[in-house]
């Protein structure tokens, strides 16, 4: 594998929620925001809230909430005397993308600067909070949060987190028919990396089964698998439509 600074960058890249109360200087955080805004756009519809209260899940001296805003393009339209036509689905595709590509060149330029970062996957489902905590109009959808600052010593210590095998990952040429061995074979990767480094043991991390099976697991071989299993097996209460219709967004009907 070739390696490079940014190439460096990128693979010791790993989530961080420990921070030092420090701030990042001025400079420090212009860059970052200056990065975000330069990575590749559709409509160019993220942007983002700085709240640097250090009132935030993991006490981060900076706390990003990354959105896609209509309600801008909104407005710049009607400035050239138009108005949006384009259903709300359409502009979901294109506003996460533009969002998610803002959120990952500012986490890698803070990488890039010293500083340890966090996405909080879990901000659209708490979207209508949001709204109301930062004033955002209509149209202004919360996609990712970005908790970012300096790490606490003993958290810079642990490696990044295990990723599948490149070939379960990477498919040349279409899509293959995956056979046992390979599902087992990229579960262990996951499973033995996440174990060694006692990540769930140490987050005291287990999704409770609510009844629903006899828990037969321990952090002994509790893992990634089993974890992101239960995910999409038990959390089904996330409503993302009634948050996204309580921003003002409304998806088409669907047709039959």
């Amino acid at each position: 594998m070739i390696h490079n600074p940014v190439i460096d960058t990128l693979m010791k890249r790993k989530s961080v929620r420990k921070f030092m109360k420090e701030m990042p200087s001025e400079e420090v955080i212009e860059t970052i925001v200056t990065a975000g805004q330069q990575a590749p756009f559709a409509y160019q519809l993220g942007d983002m809230i700085l709240d640097r209260s250090g009132k935030n899940s993991f006490h981060a001296p900076l706390w990003f909430v990354i959105c896609y805003d209509v309600h801008r393009m909104a407005l710049i339209a009607e400035k050239r005397g138009w108005q949006i036509q384009v259903d709300d689905m359409q502009l979901l595709i294109f506003g996460v993308q533009d969002a998610a590509y803002m959120a990952q060149n500012m986490v890698i330029a803070a990488e890039s600067l010293g500083l340890a970062s966090c996405y909080v996957g879990v901000t659209p489902f708490i979207a209508p909070a949001i709204k109301k905590k930062y004033k955002l109009p209509d149209r202004v959808f919360p996609v990712v949060s970005l908790a970012i600052g300096y790490a606490q010593e003993w958290e810079e210590q642990f490696p990044p987190r295990p990723r599948y095998p490149m070939e379960f990952t990477c498919f040349e040429g279409s899509y293959p028919k995956m056979n046992d061995d390979q599902i087992e074979h990229a579960m262990q990767q996951m499973d033995e990396g996440y174990l060694e480094q006692g990540y769930y043991r140490k987050m005291d991390a287990m999704i409770s089964l609510k009844g629903v099976r006899k828990e037969n697991c321990t952090y002994d071989d509790y893992s990634w698998c089993e974890h992101i299993s239960r995910k999409c097996a038990l959390y089904t209460d996330m409503n993302l439509l009634s948050a996204y219709q309580a921003i003002g967004f409304r998806l088409p009907p669907s047709s039959k």
